[in-house]
């Protein structure tokens, strides 16, 4: 049974390497923002004691902004109630919106966002590219052999 847990100062070692192994590096990078395990909030879908889901998050003024969103057991809701906690956070801290960010690569994705009340808001051509030079570890293909090149922001408004 999977059980939500608030992400604490304890997990930091973890998830550092949980995101040194998912994301390529102990930090994420997005609109050319770096982004570090100490400097982000989350929750932790736990089985037992197995990590089989994690997503982190920050504010800043009224944005909540999900930095990193990963499931190990796709198709069983995990992701979804990932989402919703961080929804319900943002609301409880009078958020006007969540926003997330994504590659032109990542059409599972974009996808998921979507069918769970996330609206595209900007694409930036080229901003995976200005990405590598302060993570040169993002690859240059991504899912499909597509291209890794473009970020895509997509938003759900909270009014």
């Amino acid at each position: 049974m999977v059980s939500i847990h608030r992400l604490t100062a304890a997990d930091l070692p973890r998830l550092r390497q949980f995101w040194k192994e998912r994301w390529d590096g102990e930090f994420v990078v997005a609109h050319g923002t770096i982004f570090h395990p100490e400097n982000v909030s989350g929750f932790l879908a736990l089985d037992g004691n197995d990590w089989v889901g994690l997503i982190t998050y920050t504010f800043l003024d009224t944005d909540c902004e999900i930095v990193s969103i990963d499931s190990l057991r796709e198709n069983e809701g995990i992701g979804t109630a990932l989402i919703e906690k961080v929804v319900e956070e943002a609301r409880a801290n009078q958020c006007r919106r969540v926003h997330l960010t994504t590659t032109n690569a990542n059409l599972r994705a974009l996808g998921f966002y979507q069918k769970r009340g996330f609206c595209l808001s900007t694409l930036s051509p080229g901003a995976v590219n200005e990405a590598r030079k302060l993570k040169p570890s993002i690859p240059l293909i991504g899912e499909n052999n597509i291209p890794l090149r473009d970020e895509i922001e997509l938003e759900m408004l909270l009014t």
